[in-house]
């Protein structure tokens, strides 16, 4: 039987330890993310055998596709007999190109794969978000460029000095959106205020942009694996300051990202508008995601 409980910020560096093993460039592997979004997700861990289990939702009940290393077999087997005492067939979720190989060798005709495009995280190259070269990414320079003329405004790292104006900032760009509307942006709000107020110990990098002393956009992310480079937050008063998303993007992107190959800028949930806007960035592949679920008799 597997003890799964409640992920804490004690937890941080023996789930990075295991998360390490894999070095899994999906998004989902991230302390920051399964903890940050564990209140939305009904998020439970577990350490089993050398790997991270992980598992969420409501009354049903899914998985995240393990990270480690040992004997996966016994791993997933573990998982089958878990959700079976929950009276459900199991479903892996963030199940990527080799793990679907594997699932299939390990367990022939035994899931059903369903790929999820709303899931697929967006990579990119580093040296293109840093500098934007070639007619492909006119439009973006043309933005930073009207932005620069139109505001003056100034880059700040995020620090204990300055992060409760992210939260400000938060709020304030919630309000105006109505996230209390949307269920969607109301998990996301959560998540963010947990990703603020434990900014540090998360060990998060972040970056902010002033305009008239005001932060009016401000982004959070880390390294999650050994070349990548993740984006995790990224929020901006983009109708009221246009070329504000280009410019904190850029900024964060060469200040704390220069020294990874790739920037993760995670998934884009099926949104039609952040959709486009991720794939204006001409990303160097997808992170490609499958649903996994048991076939029963």
């Amino acid at each position: 039987m597997i003890n799964f409980r409640a992920v804490t910020i004690a937890d941080k560096e023996k789930v990075n330890a295991v998360l390490k093993l894999s070095d899994f460039r999906a998004a989902e592997y991230s302390f920051a993310n399964i903890f940050n979004w564990s209140k939305a997700f009904n998020t439970e861990i577990a350490f089993f055998e050398g790997f991270l289990l992980n598992r969420g939702g409501g009354e049903r009940k899914s998985y995240i596709y393990p990270a480690g290393a040992g004997n996966l077999q016994a791993a997933i087997t573990a998982l089958i007999e878990d959700a079976a005492l929950l009276e459900q067939p199991l479903v892996l979720r963030t199940v990527q190109a080799e793990g679907k190989q594997l699932l299939e060798q390990l367990f022939p005709g035994r899931f059903h794969f369903i790929l999820l495009r709303n899931t697929f995280d967006y990579i990119y190259h580093s040296e293109d978000l840093i500098n934007l070269s070639g007619k492909k990414f006119q439009p973006k320079r043309n933005l930073i460029s009207r932005f620069n003329k139109n505001f003056e405004w100034h880059y700040e790292a995020i620090a204990a000095g300055n992060l409760q104006e992210c939260v400000r900032m938060n709020e304030e760009w919630c309000r105006k959106y109505a996230c209390h509307e949307n269920s969607s942006l109301r998990a996301e709000t959560c998540a963010v205020r947990r990703a603020l107020n434990y900014f540090s110990d998360e060990s998060l990098s972040g970056g902010l942009l002033r305009v008239g002393g005001k932060v009016i956009a401000y982004t959070v992310g880390e390294q999650t694996s050994s070349d990548t480079f993740t984006v995790h937050i990224e929020k901006a008063f983009g109708e009221e300051f246009p070329g504000a998303y280009q410019v904190i993007n850029y900024e964060f992107a060469r200040r704390h990202a220069a020294h990874l190959k790739y920037i993760n800028r995670e998934d884009d949930t099926g949104d039609e508008g952040l959709r486009k806007a991720k794939l204006s960035y001409r990303p160097a592949f997808m992170v490609e995601k499958y649903n996994a679920e048991l076939i029963t008799a």
